[in-house]
């Protein structure tokens, strides 16, 4: 991602694999941290996108495993609780569970920065057709279907959202695979979270919980 910063144009890392859509517009602002690391050969990694509105958006989606682990263990998230591992191998298809809880609690995490101007206040997921987010929702059936628990959590991660729905225009295949693994037993979670930034202090940390889309 191409930054101007200081005046000159820096090439930031982007951590985001989907199409970033409803988001990437010139003259949006972006936050980043910069590395000290020698061996990185880009210095700086785009975090926070501030949009024109002020709508902030975090899209480094290697961060929301973290802040869904940190609201449990906080008492956050009243549906999960226990002893977590992250990244654990599990499932038929060379798979790694996000958060595994008490070895019986499967937690796949997403993160949501999608809004469309005909839906403005509603989140959505997902912003490209994601194969593997299909993969992630065939396993959890499956744990579903061995009488474990299976969570597919999506982390609403910009501030001007107040529902979430799938984007079944955008990836329809998505879509059928989010009702097959309702029926097996699997459940969807959605939180949003708090963006604050003040005096280059970033707080980013997950909030409450919202209702899917009528």
């Amino acid at each position: 991602m191409d930054v101007e910063l200081d005046g000159k144009i820096v090439t930031a890392h982007c951590p985001n694999s989907g199409s970033m859509k409803s988001l990437i517009e010139e003259g949006n602002v972006v936050y980043l941290t910069k590395s000290d690391n020698p061996n990185r050969k880009l210095k700086y990694t785009a975090e926070i996108m501030q949009l024109k509105d002020g709508t902030l958006a975090c899209i480094n989606t290697q961060l929301p495993n973290y802040l869904v682990e940190e609201g449990i263990r906080k008492g956050k998230i009243k549906e999960i609780s226990g002893d977590i591992r992250r990244e654990v191998k599990y499932g038929e298809e060379n798979s790694r569970i996000d958060l595994l809880i008490n070895d019986n609690i499967f937690v796949e995490v997403k993160n949501v920065t999608l809004a469309e101007t005909n839906l403005p206040s509603v989140a959505q997921f997902p912003d490209a057709k994601t194969t593997r987010g299909a993969k992630h929702l065939r396993e959890l059936s499956k744990e579903a279907k061995k009488g474990n628990k299976a969570y597919n959590f999506y982390v609403v991660n910009r501030t001007d959202c107040k529902t979430f729905k799938i984007a079944e225009h955008i990836d329809p295949d998505y879509e059928k695979e989010s009702l097959t693994a309702a029926k097996a037993g699997v459940k969807i979670l959605v939180y949003n979270t708090r963006i604050e930034i003040k005096d280059n202090n970033v707080l980013i940390e997950i909030d409450k919980r919202l209702d899917q889309y009528k």
